[in-house]
């Protein structure tokens, strides 16, 4: 598992140099004066296209929704999300981005009596996105967003307070490692700050057992910074 989570790490560590060499000017912002000069003598090819990359930090309230009773954990469950974005303009002069990165996330849901069950998902994720900018003004945009996202889990736990026990949420008998789905959301951007809100809706099927279905739901809200 460790192994894995450095081969993820370093995958995504190496596309953001590829990203940034497209960059010629910051994301979102008008270009300096003193550099107007530079950027009109750019050739109008792959130089004009821009790019971006980000850190993002927030929370993550996340829910399972599933068919046997005991995987069943409808009520919410807060946890934290961290990671990082790269983006890049699918053409010059389009407002419409893809975007891709890497992000720590902690999913789960509450069941049972008064929350007796508590289920712990931590994953590794990640998004791909098409985005698209709206400029309402120099600095500030609005960029609502729409893709997939696969992600595979790392750690967590099941306990039952009740009896006081816990077993490994990714166990044969609970959840399964992989998860993907839609993802769907919107950003503001104000000069470098940005801030978004979004849903993650789980279409694998989690659970191990043939006869029995479970998805995850996440509702997240991020800020961060932009470059």
């Amino acid at each position: 598992m460790k192994r894995m989570m450095m081969i993820l790490m370093l995958a995504a560590l190496t596309a953001v140099p590829s990203v940034a060499q497209y960059v010629r000017r910051p994301y979102g912002r008008p270009v300096p004066p003193r550099h107007r000069s530079y950027y009109a003598d750019a050739p109008r090819t792959r130089s004009a296209v821009g790019g971006y990359f980000g850190l993002r930090i927030g929370l993550d309230v996340a829910t399972v929704n599933a068919d046997d009773r005991f995987l069943d954990g409808d009520s919410p469950k807060a946890g934290l999300g961290i990671g990082f974005a790269a983006g890049l303009q699918v053409a010059p002069a389009t407002p419409v981005y893809l975007e891709t990165g890497l992000s720590y996330v902690e999913k789960g849901g509450k069941g049972g009596t008064g929350g007796s069950y508590t289920y712990s998902m931590n994953y590794l994720e990640v998004p791909f996105l098409v985005k698209y900018q709206h400029n309402f003004d120099r600095l500030t945009s609005i960029q609502p967003f729409a893709g997939v996202y696969c992600a595979t889990g790392i750690s967590g736990k099941i306990k039952e307070k009740d009896c006081r026990q816990t077993q490994s949420t990714f166990s044969d008998d609970a959840f399964k490692r992989f998860d993907g789905g839609l993802r769907l959301g919107c950003g503001l951007q104000f000069d470098h700050l940005y801030a978004e809100l979004g849903y993650d809706i789980g279409l694998a099927n989690v659970s191990h057992d043939d006869f029995n279905t479970a998805h995850t739901g996440c509702f997240f809200a991020n800020v961060g910074v932009n470059f």
